[in-house]
């Protein structure tokens, strides 16, 4: 047993023949160091069980240590020591006691024991390989190490000098400092080593990963850097506009009320962005799709105007006449401030050209505060052009819905749908099946756009259409409220050219106050004269025609100022274009004065007939309809039927051809309401009795000689109005549409609603007919037997 001064060492422990550099502060330890320096500089080195240990006792410290010869000490400024120290000799801990500031120990020499042999070599020649390898990747490591211990030629001092040179926990190192067997020791380094290999290795893995992804965003960093200096160079962006546009357009996203699917969706195409190259198509898809989709009025509502008499103001403003158009416009608003909500049929405005329906939309939208946002559909005939191209196709864009609720940059505009009568078909789609998503309010909340490919919210939108006639797909007019708009009287057209169209082309024209007046009798001669039409529109284009020839006359300095008569109206208007008046100027046999509707108005039609030798045939001419030709077919049956009781003796049938004809003969014509003209024409053509000149008359026939209703009477009778005709006949069943005809069209006009042919007769004809005694022998000779009919007597087309 031997005594030595005893330095007890935190995290480390120090194997024989290892030079070991110490830093000592404790003041134990501090005297314990000095007092060996003041002896035989032997001290006694054992590892703590717990490092944080101060004051350790005997049992804080492992059984076995190692003795050691101080080689060198220094002293630090700050009190601390350094100390360089050689291990020598393991050795066993026996009583620990303390004098003079610091510990002694007894301590027990352990015998080192030494191993030969063939397996002992190789398991050396291993143990080095293995540190070699370990050595290689902890850098920490000198390079000499590992040939160091390769020289190294004893079993027992090769273990030792491997473990004092891997990093391992302490417990594990005293573990093979006790181990006394040289062999076991070299397979506990050895199996050490094996685990920190596994362990390094993986370091390798991750820092090569981490160094990889650094030199990856550098490179990418300065490229970027690089590009940005470039298109600065070639003037491409500035320093303003030089900004991180990943960084904008997630700060977008981030600041939008997006729906849930939308920020998924943006989150994901955005995501999808910032792995491509900043140059590459499928970028410059993907961004185009952001731009639309984040251009969007996310949660962007115009404030909706309430005050309904506010709302009348507007459209009595911008509009004159179209009362009961106004009415259902304002109810349907005060039905819309009350609930909040849109829910409820689509507006759809029918009318003639030029009588105001699509500024009646832009009233509608001035009225309620909302953007008003106009698509024609005139031609439209590719369904993508509603709900949008699919972004497999090059080029691909939203459809017009979501492209103008872009452009509204409100999410609740109103949207005129203009002449949607006009819509096209073909082999691409068939758009207005494509509106009925759109316009169906039990479906719009979540219209697909197959270009954004998530749902938009579309049931704050106000839809409003426009059409001149209601030739649209049945499923589609479902979904509307029809609101027609038949035309204006002569006054209602002075009123609004007097109020808007004159003023209105002042302006335009650059006319002063003063230099252009157009009087309300040369107003009411240009209406008479040379329009002749359901709206307006040609009424401006004249006026405007009046402006430019009375602007042209003032910069010629043939006059200061342009006053415009009925008398001088010719200089400026050009040759009279319509007769304004009676459509016939006198009582005339087989011609009557029909009513027809078309898409642009009522017009007045002329039905002529003659007899001309022949064998009871019918001809007709005037490019008429299949329709038409069969109701002058009726129309003749119902004559030869009745002959007698008109005064018509039937042997007449067989002599004479009738010669039906409406002139116009360019024009096409069809439609059963021109019945009750045919007969009157035809009896009157064969009973030689004139027809009234200011009478007309609209209404089918049936072969009993009932008068059917017919459509489009407000038209016919404006028709009526402006031709001068003073009577009009109409059917019994169309009674109850006078209700809504305006008051100035019921005054300026006689309308006898008749319910029958012969009531129609007694009215138009100069003359009462007279019915005739048919029975005598010589008539019935003359009839052919029955059910033969007479050579040459079938009806032609």
């Amino acid at each position: 047993m031997t005594t030595f001064p005893v330095l007890p060492l935190r995290d480390i422990v120090v194997f024989p023949h290892m030079i070991v550099p110490l830093f000592v502060g404790r003041d134990k330890s501090v005297a314990a160091l000095e007092a060996a320096m003041g002896a035989d500089k032997e001290i006694f080195l054992v590892a703590q069980l717990d490092p944080a240990e101060d004051d350790p006792g005997r049992e804080d410290l492992y059984e076995v240590g190692v003795t050691a010869t101080v080689l060198q000490l220094l002293k630090l400024p700050d009190g601390t020591v350094r100390v360089l120290v050689e291990g020598k000799a393991r050795a066993r801990l026996g009583e620990l006691t303390e004098a003079d500031g610091y510990l002694h120990a007894t301590v027990e020499m352990l015998e080192e024991r030494e191993a030969e042999g063939i397996e002992v070599d190789a398991l050396m020649r291993s143990a080095v390989d293995q540190f070699e390898t370990y050595a290689k990747l902890n850098k920490k490591l000198p390079a000499e190490t590992a040939q160091q211990l390769g020289e190294i030629v004893k079993a027992s001092k090769l273990g030792d000098a491997i473990m004092a040179n891997i990093q391992v926990k302490v417990a594990d190192k005293q573990a093979l400092l006790v181990e006394l067997d040289p062999v076991k020791r070299l397979e506990m380094a050895y199996a050490l080593m094996e685990g920190e290999l596994g362990v390094l290795h993986v370091e390798k893995k991750i820092k090569s990963r981490v160094k990889r992804q650094m030199e990856k965003t550098q490179r990418e960093y300065y490229l970027n850097e690089q590009l940005k200096a470039i298109q600065r160079e070639l003037g491409n962006s500035d320093d303003e506009s030089d900004g991180d546009e990943i960084a904008e357009l997630t700060q977008k996203i981030a600041g939008l009320k997006l729906s849930k699917e939308a920020r998924t969706k943006a989150t994901a195409e955005l995501k999808k962005l910032k792995t491509m190259a900043p140059m590459s198509a499928e970028a410059t898809v993907v961004r185009n799709y952001l731009d639309v989709l984040l251009g969007l009025p996310w949660g962007k509502k115009s404030k909706i105007k309430k005050d309904i008499a506010a709302a009348q103001a507007v459209l009595d403003e911008d509009h004159y006449a179209l009362e009961k158009v106004k009415d259902r416009i304002v109810e349907y608003l005060g039905v819309q401030a009350r609930t909040n909500k849109l829910k409820g049929p689509i507006l759809c405005l029918v009318g003639p050209p030029g009588v105001g329906k699509t500024s009646l939309g832009k009233s509608i939208a001035k009225a309620t505060g909302r953007e008003f946002i106009r698509q024609s559909l005139g031609g439209v005939r590719d369904e993508a052009e509603i709900r949008g191209h699919r972004r497999t196709y090059i080029g691909s864009l939203p459809g017009k819905i979501v492209t103008n609720l872009k452009k509204a940059g409100t999410s609740n505009p109103l949207f005129l749908l203009d002449e949607i009568d006009k819509l096209g078909q073909d082999f691409r789609g068939d758009p207005a099946s494509a509106l009925l998503e759109v316009l169906d309010p039990e479906q719009n909340g979540k219209f697909n756009d197959h270009y954004l490919e998530i749902d938009i919210d579309l049931s704050d939108v106000m839809f409003v259409c426009t059409a001149n006639t209601l030739n649209l797909p049945q499923p589609l007019l479902d979904r509307m409220e029809i609101i027609r708009l038949e035309g204006y009287t002569e006054d209602e057209k002075v009123e609004i050219a007097e109020r808007h169209l004159v003023a209105k082309q002042v302006e335009a024209h650059g006319l002063k106050d003063g230099e252009f007046t157009l009087t309300d009798a040369g107003l009411r001669a240009l209406i008479q004269r040379y329009t002749r039409e359901a709206g307006v529109r040609t009424l401006e284009r004249e006026i405007a025609k009046l402006a430019r020839k009375a602007l042209r006359q003032i910069l010629e300095g043939k006059a200061t100022s342009v006053t415009i008569t009925p008398d001088n109206l010719h200089e400026f208007a050009g040759v009279q274009k319509y007769r304004h008046g009676l459509s016939e100027t006198e009582h005339q046999i087989g011609a009557v004065t029909g009513l027809a509707w078309t898409e642009v108005g009522g017009e007045l039609l002329t039905i002529e007939s003659v007899t001309v030798p022949g064998k009871g045939a019918v001809k007709t001419t005037g490019k008429l309809g299949d329709v038409m030709k069969e109701s002058v077919q009726a129309a003749f049956s119902f004559v030869q039927a009745r002959s007698p009781s008109y005064g018509i003796k039937p042997s007449l049938f067989h002599r004479k051809d009738i010669h039906i004809h409406l002139p116009e003969g360019a024009v096409p014509k069809d439609g059963p309401s021109a019945g009750i003209g045919l007969v009157t024409s035809i009896v009157s053509t064969l009973t030689g009795v004139a027809v009234k000149k200011e009478v007309a008359m609209t209404g089918e026939v049936t072969l009993r000689g009932r008068v059917l209703p017919i459509g489009g009477l407000k038209e016919k009778l404006l028709a009526a109005l402006r031709g001068g005709i003073t009577t009009v006949l109409i059917p019994q069943e169309n009674e109850k549409d006078l209700a809504d005809i305006p008051q100035n069209i019921k005054d300026g006009l006689t309308i006898v609603p008749v319910s029958h042919v012969d009531e129609v007769l007694k009215l138009a004809l100069t003359e009462p007919l007279e019915a005739i005694d048919w029975t005598d022998a010589d008539e019935l000779a003359a009839l052919p037997p029955a059910g033969v009919a007479p050579a040459g007597g079938e009806l032609h087309h």
